[in-house]
């Protein structure tokens, strides 16, 4: 075991009231840009019931010693619970809109691939933990790239490319940090375009096709693959610098940008905002992504630094993904604004995120130095992970 002298254990007091506040904003930017303002809105108020359940958790999460993430048991037992859930669900799962993503359980659907995201994060910081001191060995980043890719293949099939790519990102966002060597990162990078070109060549179905070509070719089918992101475009145009004003976004409003509640909520909303709302709401998302880093700096152990790097890079994936395909930089696949889109399952895993890293704050970054040597030395007793 790790000995760490402990500053205090996880507390209300370990809060951190910048970050939280932060977020709770952002919510309510997004309530606000999701209700409707004629009459009652469906996704407002699931979005208020899923937000105080959110809360409950979250402080709920920070109240508890977190530390049993770091035993090996722990995290192969929530990555195979997830596994097997994404297997039960390809076999059983709610279809909605042509994707098998949601479980029905007593009458409430769950998105599994979300709960995924946060797997792998705790998976790859538990394995990076002990082997990013040896990261120069090619096995560590295949086997690595294994355990992502087993995820990858049970959410690619769903079928969900933008998740898909999300736990890509995540993955290449922390061998990054773990100090891959050049050469291998070279490898990598050539490996992933191999990959990506039997994806299009045998894995991916024409619609998805569609929006990879749209994005090379924009505005040839304006009334097929082109349509989301020609009224995306248009709605983030038309907000101009102040914003048409809350309730009085015609693109969303009338109907004609299509999900703007989740898939295309950024949209939405810079076209009652404007650009100086969307500068808010930047600075807003980049005080998450800011202290969530300095949690990073100050982890008392590697697991935790991991941790909170691998949170930090699933955001910033999340938020990069999203606003570029809103403003048509990226190909449209279906990604949520963090802490902003409708989705239940989205906002309770990143509020469990958010939870575990509040627990984490409660602890002193103080190790005895053979402590911090035993910690980053590979564990033969277990040579997977």
């Amino acid at each position: 075991m790790i000995n760490l002298e402990v500053s205090m254990l996880p507390d209300i007091k370990n809060i951190d009231w910048i970050l939280i506040s932060a977020v709770l904003a952002t919510v309510f930017l997004g309530l606000v840009t999701m209700y409707s303002f004629s009459g009652e809105s469906q996704f407002f108020e699931r979005q208020l019931v899923w937000l105080a359940v959110g809360l409950v958790v979250f402080f709920g999460l920070s109240l508890v010693d977190m530390r049993f993430l770091r035993r090996s048991g722990v995290v192969m037992l929530i990555f195979l619970s997830v596994c097997v859930l994404l297997v039960v669900l390809l076999a059983t799962g709610a279809t909605i809109q042509g994707a098998q993503r949601w479980l029905e359980v007593g009458g409430m659907t769950f998105q599994v691939s979300e709960f995924a995201k946060l797997a792998l994060v705790i998976l790859l910081a538990k394995y990076f933990t002990r082997r990013h001191v040896e990261i120069a060995h090619f096995r560590h980043i295949v086997i690595s790239g294994a355990y992502t890719g087993i995820l990858f293949l049970l959410i690619f099939f769903q079928p969900d490319l933008g998740t898909a790519m999300i736990l890509a990102f995540i993955w290449f966002g922390m061998i990054l940090v773990s100090g891959i060597p050049k050469k291998q990162l070279f490898i990598v990078l050539a490996g992933g375009l191999l990959i990506f070109g039997g994806m299009w060549a045998f894995a991916l179905e024409d619609h998805q096709r569609d929006r990879v070509a749209t994005f090379f070719q924009p505005y040839t089918d304006l009334e097929g693959s082109d349509y989301h992101i020609q009224q995306s475009t248009i709605a983030v145009g038309s907000g101009q610098l102040w914003g048409k004003g809350i309730g009085r976004g015609t693109q969303s409003r009338l109907e004609f940008l299509p999900e703007h509640e989740t898939d295309f909520i950024f949209a939405a909303f810079a076209e009652e905002w404007g650009f100086v709302g969307v500068i808010v709401l930047f600075v807003l998302q980049g005080i998450i992504i800011w202290r969530i880093l300095q949690i990073a700096w100050l982890g008392a152990t590697n697991f935790e630094t991991f941790f909170a790097i691998g949170v930090a890079i699933l955001f910033m994936s999340h938020l990069f993904i999203h606003v570029g395909a809103n403003v048509g930089m990226l190909p449209v696949t279906g990604t949520t604004l963090p802490f902003m889109s409708f989705g239940g399952s989205h906002l309770l895993v990143s509020f469990v995120a958010l939870g575990i890293l509040m627990s984490m704050r409660g602890y002193k970054k103080v190790l005895r130095k053979e402590d911090m040597m035993r910690e980053s030395h590979l564990d033969v007793s277990s040579p997977d992970l």
